[in-house]
């Protein structure tokens, strides 16, 4: 079955003339003993298909990229990462090869492990010149993994892949207080569950709400093509730091 929009179910002549590209980045992670390896790239490629359809041109949105920098979860069953080196010759040489027929390219990340690579990555590549940017799926309030945030919108996008959750717990400690001992051990020494939160009243109506504004968010950021220096998307409507009103 083709994919509506996709890079990975067109033909090369369906291709249009210098498109825009979304490129999902996820991982494969655990994320408790109740939601999938595959949570982070799920809702990534999500964001990225919502968001494509509702942006001018429209953008194309190519295959996940599924492996991330998840050193922290190495601890677990699993888990696949590839690291912050290999991640991020894998996003400067999908740039580098997008580039010679797409126009801009974003990546819409869904692993807060991948960040410093992306922040490395894209700023490299626009200081070569190519118009390149990335923007995340983190939501305002949200915890910070595998709790309540991804609980949700994984049994909104993906029920069948939620497993019970009623007696899952874990450390639900606001996440800068709980990086110091994440950098230090890892995820497994700070939750035995693996989860980072907590996903009691999880459920797929707030996770359509959750999503919807994840979208929402790119959308503004992608349509406004702000960026900072490291090729983080802003908000259109949020000054600078620094700015001066």
């Amino acid at each position: 079955m083709r994919e509506e929009g996709g890079i990975a179910g067109s033909a090369w002549p369906e291709v249009p003339p210098d498109p825009p590209v979304l490129v999902p980045v996820g991982s494969t992670e655990q994320h408790g003993p109740h939601l999938p390896l595959s949570t982070d790239t799920v809702i990534a490629r999500a964001v990225a298909e919502r968001a494509a359809a509702r942006l001018p041109g429209p953008p194309m949105v190519a295959p996940a990229i599924a492996y991330g920098a998840s050193g922290e979860h190495a601890g677990f069953p699993g888990t696949v990462s590839i690291g912050h080196e290999a991640l991020r010759a894998v996003l400067v040489e999908t740039v580098r090869s997008l580039a010679l027929w797409a126009g801009r390219i974003v990546f819409v990340n869904g692993h807060g492990g991948n960040v410093p690579t992306l922040d490395a990555a894209v700023g490299r590549m626009r200081a070569e010149g190519h118009d390149t940017a990335w923007v995340g799926c983190a939501v305002p309030g949200g915890d910070a993994h595998a709790g309540f945030t991804e609980t949700s919108v994984m049994l909104h996008l993906a029920p069948d892949l939620v497993r019970p959750f009623g007696g899952v717990s874990g450390d639900a400690r606001p996440l800068p207080e709980l990086m110091p001992d994440l950098v230090a051990r890892g995820v497994r020494a700070v939750s035995p569950s693996g989860v980072l939160g907590d996903p009691a009243g999880a459920s797929a109506a707030a996770g359509r709400e959750i999503l919807e504004a994840m979208v929402g968010a790119a959308v503004r950021r992608i349509g406004g093509g702000r960026a900072d220096e490291r090729g983080r998307l802003l908000d259109p409507g949020v000054p600078s730091p620094g700015a001066r009103p």
